[in-house]
């Protein structure tokens, strides 16, 4: 079944993509919760029609997200937690602490486009930060115990 992507699907593709799925994926889950519709040749000339004019838009949204990227390229942030005495953290470390940690420092980052492993331990990691569909970029991270 051809749809089309009315947000970004995680694992699956960006707004406004053309992408094939299983029908019952499509049908069940896709089009009632409003993240896609039918790629029918109507929906697929408005789609052109639509992209054609938002062209130079899209190109500032790039620019905007290579310019984000750019100020996030030096960040390295320390992510203090409660840890046992093996070095094992109470709980986990996600994009929930990394975007609040960015937040701290002044970048306003949704923790929803960070893609990062659930860190257990205390050690250096890197998260993934996906500003645009062709601009991403890593985040390093440190977890440290928290001081008493």
């Amino acid at each position: 079944m051809e749809i089309i992507l009315k947000e970004d699907v995680a694992n699956l593709g960006y707004k406004n993509d053309i992408v094939t799925v299983k029908s019952g994926y499509g049908r069940n889950y896709l089009i009632p919760t409003g993240k896609a519709v039918i790629a029918s040749p109507a929906a697929k000339k408005m789609l052109a029609e639509e992209l054609k004019q938002r062209a130079h838009k899209l190109a500032k949204i790039k620019q905007d997200a290579e310019a984000e990227a750019a100020k996030l390229a030096g960040v390295s942030l320390k992510i203090a937690t409660k840890v046992s005495s093996t070095g094992t953290i109470f709980g986990s470390v996600g994009s929930i602490q990394i975007a609040e940690e960015l937040e701290k420092l002044g970048h306003k980052v949704d923790r929803k486009i960070i893609s990062v492993d659930a860190v257990k331990e205390v050690g250096s990691y890197k998260a993934l930060v996906r500003l645009h569909k062709e601009v991403s970029v890593e985040i390093p991270f440190e977890v440290v115990a928290e001081e008493a």
